[in-house]
């Protein structure tokens, strides 16, 4: 049988990596997508230099070409997976209307953008989306240092359950998972903090295999009948 086909996006390092080998263990052909050119030669001997892609996610004419690269070496894709989002961290009254921008444009509006460029293909496919959000969206909590981050992750979780309800119709499933408080050599300085660790419910902050493989079994036949859906992996976190 040939392999499912995903597509990663942020799988240069971090959660996004950590994504993209799960993947490429359970069986599926990964194309990983990233930004900077840097880690390019490190992907190309993971994954195949066919299957790595650069690109600006913000624009559209880029994910039109990361998924029309694809799927001629491919002539198929199943799933997308986008773990990419810049992270601010400021006072709302110290976010600049740039740095709020930023957010929403690296955060929402780069989703937007890779799901309009992958939705033919998934429908053909009736295939699955994951995007990831953060910890504590449904409770529309007031953030003193996360506010311009928070709110375009909530732009993009009310925006999944809108195309979830509409792709439902055509068999594809979109989901999001929403990571809380996950250690890794590239995560925000706030991560490492033991007294934030010491406020997790669950009583130790997540890994990124832990997230991993809540973003596998969202792509699996167990979860065919989840549809729209913010998967928290957060340990309690912001409950």
């Amino acid at each position: 049988m040939q392999s499912r086909v995903v597509l990663v996006t942020g799988a240069a390092r971090g959660i996004g990596r950590e994504v993209a080998e799960r993947l490429r263990e359970d069986g599926w052909s990964v194309h990983a997508v990233h930004r900077s050119p840097e880690r390019r030669a490190e992907l190309e001997d993971r994954f195949g230099a066919e299957r790595v892609h650069r690109a600006d996610l913000t624009r559209g004419e880029d994910c039109a070409a990361v998924v029309r690269d694809l799927l001629f070496a491919e002539s198929r894709l199943d799933a997308v997976v986008h773990a990419v989002g810049e992270f601010h961290q400021a006072a709302p009254s110290a976010s600049t209307l740039e740095e709020c921008r930023w957010m929403l444009e690296s955060n929402y509006l780069s989703a937007v953008a890779l799901l309009a460029a992958a939705r033919p293909a998934l429908r053909e496919s009736r295939g699955a989306g994951v995007l990831f959000g953060t910890a504590g969206l449904a409770g529309m909590r007031a953030r003193t240092t996360t506010a311009a981050y928070s709110a375009a992750k909530s732009a993009l979780r009310v925006w999944m359950r809108s195309v979830a309800q509409e792709e439902a119709a055509h068999g594809v499933r979109i989901n999001m998972v929403s990571p809380g408080v996950i250690p890794h050599p590239h995560a925000a300085a706030e991560t490492l903090d033991p007294e934030s660790h010491a406020r997790i419910p669950a009583g130790r902050p997540g890994r990124p295999d832990e997230v991993a493989g809540a973003v596998a079994w969202l792509l699996s036949l167990e979860a065919a009948h989840v549809v729209g859906q913010d998967l928290e992996v957060a340990g309690g976190w912001l409950l």
